[in-house]
C-alpha cells in the first residue's frame, strides 16, 4: 500500500502482535474472528473482528446531462432505507471491475464505455478487513437489470448536485456512496473529468 508523501521517514510504533486467534462466526458472506493480541502499547487485549469474504464494488453512474442514477433499498442492519450508488460483493477470483460492471447491470440496469477508478478505501479498519473500490462511470447505456433475490431496488435518477445537497443535508449515509459522491465533487472542480462532463455535474440542478 503507498505511504503518504509526508510520511515517509517517520517513525511506526510497534505493530500489533497477534498470540492466538479463532473463528467464532462464519457463513457464505462473513467470517468473525476472536484474537488474543498485544498491542504496541504491551497492553494484552482481545480483539474481534468482522471478515467480510468479498470485496466491496461501487460505481457512481453519469448520465451526459449531468445526472446520475441511483438505488433505494431497505438494509437489515440499521433497519432502514437507503439511497446509495449501485454497489456489491465481488468475490475472491473476479476482476473487481467485471464484478462492479456486473452489479452495475444488476441493480441499476445500465452498462457503461467509460469507467475511471476513483477511491480504495479500508472501511472501520479498526473493527474489519473490508476493503473497497470505488468507480466513475459514464457513457452510459441502457440494459437488462436482474437484481438479487433479497432486493427489492427502486432506481431514480437526479442531478449529481442534489446527490451533494442531501449528503451535506445527512440524508445520504451509506459511507461508501458518500466518500465516492464526495469524490466525484472534487474531481469535477479540480478539472480531472472530462470538461463536458464535469460542467455538466456541476451547472444540472
Amino acid at each position: 500500500m503507498p505511504v503518504p508523501a509526508w510520511a515517509e521517514g517517520l517513525p511506526r510504533p510497534p505493530p500489533w502482535q497477534e498470540i492466538s486467534g479463532k473463528t467464532v462466526y462464519e457463513n457464505a458472506w462473513v467470517r468473525m474472528t476472536e484474537h488474543q493480541a498485544v498491542a504496541p502499547t504491551g497492553t494484552q487485549a482481545l480483539y474481534g473482528v468482522f471478515r467480510p469474504k468479498h470485496l466491496a464494488a461501487g460505481v457512481l453512474p453519469i448520465h451526459a446531462d449531468g445526472t446520475v442514477t441511483l438505488v433505494g433499498q431497505a438494509r437489515f442492519p440499521h433497519a432502514n432505507y437507503s439511497w446509495e450508488m449501485p454497489e456489491g460483493g465481488v468475490p475472491d477470483g473476479e476482476d473487481p471491475l467485471a464484478g462492479v460492471q456486473r452489479e452495475l447491470a444488476e441493480e441499476a440496469g445500465l452498462a457503461a464505455r467509460s469507467w475511471r477508478e476513483v477511491l480504495r478505501m479500508e472501511l472501520s479498519n479498526s473493527v474489519t478487513d473490508e476493503r473497497a473500490i470505488a468507480w466513475l462511470a459514464w457513457d452510459l447505456t441502457e440494459v437488462a437489470k436482474a437484481p438479487d433475490p433479497t432486493e427489492v431496488i427502486a432506481i431514480v435518477r437526479v442531478p449529481f448536485m442534489a446527490l451533494i445537497h442531501e449528503i451535506h443535508r445527512g440524508s445520504i449515509r451509506d459511507a461508501f456512496t458518500v466518500a465516492t459522491g464526495l469524490r466525484a465533487y472534487h474531481m469535477a472542480r479540480e478539472h480531472i473529468l472530462p470538461g463536458w462532463l464535469a460542467h455538466a455535474m456541476l451547472t444540472r440542478v
